[in-house]
Order: structure tokens, then C-alpha cells, then sequence
């Protein structure tokens, strides 16, 4: 199962009650109440994963750098936004004011300032995960009462990584597209990829990733679309070298890391179209040797390669079974745009057109 390794949490978590603006420095590992909505009934319950890179500047002052986070900001406040009811809109705070908290009040906090030095001495990777809860006490099905923001940071050394076996799970849904859920982060869609991948697991006891197909159950099997990875979006590389990308949707995470390298593999002269994969157009690739490889592509793990990926019949049972040419020139140049994205991070690769660097010196 695809999870976090060699973490390291920051020494303090930040808070943020919206009604009434307070902020404030908590232990880690503080908790929420035992008693109220977010835990009952998932009220309130919307996170994001944010890359970041920090480094001792010229003048020996720490810099914190983000890729494109402002994007990060928006899709949070659009998880919050679908959390609260309309009439509580007003508390959802700026992407602005998400910045300006993140930045000048957590992350120039004095008590966590050894922490991200010692990330800068060993260059590590930093993952900053902002989530939300209720902080009321209640068991009551109604919007949250004390709807709150809550940060925390890691540093890392991997996630998922390579090599992975991932298993096509087509009984399985991991959002409805009528709802408008599958395109936020909200914790109610990955029960659904913990429940997938237990059965990933049914037909290889080494899966670490289940693929979703769409919701359209009623339709023929191969006519379905790929959507995503449990906790990840997809590319696929066909022998011709160009990629594929799958298309945002209701159904589609609209992932800030993909959108990145997408940028950067065309920088490398990468074909790349943005179009849906039929589950039947994937099973033809798979036999006729026409995929070189799958990828899967999130903030925490950028970009890894799957060494097996097994795509199952109507009766669950294996109808094809992929392996990587890792002779073709396109397993290594994905290799080479993970790398190079992971660089613009330090400042020592080019930045494409279109994608930002956020710089801030702590």
C-alpha cells in the first residue's frame, strides 16, 4: 500500500478557528473533540498536500519554496466551500489569507524554526498538509459550528515508489461524478480507495495501487472510462512516445503536480494530449504492446513508474497483464521530468511557461 517513509513531523501544528479569525500554535499531535460532526459525519473534512523545498539563502536567512501553490490554496477553499452551507461562504478565508497564515504565521513561528533548518542542512523533501474539522463539541447532522483550519508539515524521504504493482478495480467507485465530489480532496473519497485496494490486493497480494474506472456502471465494461489511481491522477506513454493525459472532470482530482509536468515533458519536445482513455482502448494498448508505461502522479511521490499493472475482467478474473519496455526512450524521460520537476523546486531547473515559483524568505 502506498504510504509515506522516513517522516519527520514538525514540532508544532498551526490552528485556525474561522468564525472569529484566532490563530494558534498547538502540540503535534493535538486533537480534535471526541464528540462533534467531523468525525460523526464527515462534516467538514477536506485537506491538501503541498510540496515545498527549503533552503538557506545567500544572506544565511531560510527560503521556503512552492510550485504552483496557489493552486493548492484554491482547491482547499473549494473543499471548505463545499463543507459549509452557503450562508457561512463569508468565513471561507482568501487564498491570500491562506498564504499570509501559512507563511507569516505558522512557518515564522520561532518554535519550528530548528525543524526546517535542519530540513534545509539535509535538503529533504517537505510535505505541508492543511486539513479542516469541526472544534465543536456535537453530535448534531447539521454544517459545522466552529468550522477550523488546521496545518502540519513533514519531512519525507519517499512515497509509493518504484517499483509498484497497481490492479484496475472496475466494482468499485471512488466518487460520483452528479455529486461534484471527485474533484476535491474530501475525506469521504478515500475510504473508497482503501476499500479498492484491499481488493487490488485480492487479485495480487503485492498490489499498491487500485485503479478507478468511471461511475457509469450501466454501460458495457470496455466502453467505461480511466479515471485515476486511488490516491493519484495517471499518464499513460504509448510507443509512438507521445503521453496521455486524462481529461479534468467532476470525476478528476485537477492535480497541481501533474499539471506541472505535463508543462515539463513538453519542455522536453514530449507529445502530450489531454483526451479519455476507454477501459477497452487501455486493454487493447496492454496486448497489442502499445503501452510502455503507466504512471502514477501526486505531490507526494511526483512521479513513479508501475513495474505490473493487471487489468481484470467483468468476473474479476486477470484478462491482460502490462509490464513496462523499460527499453523505450519514454520510460527514462519520465524519469528525467520527475528529476527536473523536483529541481525547479531548488532553483536549478528552468521554469515552463505557465507554472509559478512562490519564494518567501522565513
Amino acid at each position: 500500500m502506498a504510504k509515506f517513509e522516513g517522516v519527520k513531523w514538525a514540532p508544532r501544528q498551526m490552528r485556525y478557528i474561522l468564525p472569529g479569525k484566532q490563530f494558534a500554535l498547538l502540540e503535534p499531535d493535538a486533537k480534535v473533540p471526541g464528540v462533534n460532526r467531523s468525525i460523526f459525519y464527515a462534516t467538514f473534512l477536506c485537506f491538501e498536500g503541498v510540496r515545498f523545498f527549503v533552503k538557506k539563502g545567500a544572506a544565511g536567512h531560510l527560503e521556503v519554496n512552492f510550485l504552483n501553490w496557489h493552486k493548492n490554496l484554491e482547491r482547499l477553499r473549494r473543499g471548505m466551500a463545499f463543507n459549509l452551507s452557503q450562508a457561512q461562504a463569508e468565513l471561507i478565508p482568501s487564498a491570500e489569507e491562506l498564504e499570509s497564515l501559512i507563511i507569516h504565521q505558522y512557518f515564522k513561528a520561532p518554535e519550528i524554526k530548528a525543524f526546517l533548518e535542519g530540513m534545509a542542512e539535509k535538503g529533504l523533501q517537505g510535505y505541508l498538509r492543511p486539513y479542516t474539522v469541526d472544534e465543536e463539541q456535537s453530535m448534531g447532522v447539521t454544517f459545522p459550528g466552529q468550522p477550523a483550519l488546521r496545518a502540519i508539515f513533514c519531512s519525507y524521504d519517499n512515497y509509493l515508489g518504484e517499483p509498484f504493482t497497481g490492479v484496475v478495480i472496475p466494482h468499485l467507485v471512488r466518487a460520483v461524478g452528479l455529486n461534484k465530489t471527485g474533484c476535491l480532496k474530501l475525506g469521504i473519497n478515500y475510504l473508497m480507495s482503501l476499500k479498492a485496494l484491499e481488493a487490488a490486493k485480492q487479485v495480487d497480494p503485492k498490489a499498491a495501487a487500485a485503479l478507478f474506472l468511471d461511475d457509469q456502471t450501466h454501460r458495457p465494461l470496455a466502453e467505461r472510462r480511466i479515471t485515476e489511481w486511488d490516491s493519484s491522477c495517471c499518464l499513460f506513454g504509448l510507443r509512438d512516445g507521445s503521453v496521455v493525459k486524462i481529461p479534468e472532470s467532476e470525476l478528476i482530482l485537477p492535480s497541481v503536480t501533474i499539471q506541472g509536468l505535463v508543462a515539463v515533458l513538453k519542455d522536453m519536445g514530449v507529445k502530450v494530449e489531454e483526451r479519455h482513455v476507454a477501459y477497452g482502448e487501455l486493454v487493447e494498448w496492454v496486448k497489442a504492446k502499445e503501452l510502455v508505461v503507466i504512471a502514477s502522479i501526486g505531490t507526494a511521490g511526483i512521479l513513479n513508474r508501475c513495474q505490473k499493472l493487471l487489468c481484470v475482467d467483468a468476473n474479476n478474473a486477470v484478462a491482460a497483464s502490462h509490464a513496462p519496455d523499460t527499453a523505450h526512450p519514454l520510460y527514462a524521460k519520465l524519469a528525467e521530468a520527475k528529476a527536473a520537476y523536483w529541481d525547479i523546486y531548488k532553483e536549478k531547473a528552468k521554469l515552463p511557461a505557465g507554472m509559478n515559483l512562490y519564494k518567501y524568505t522565513l
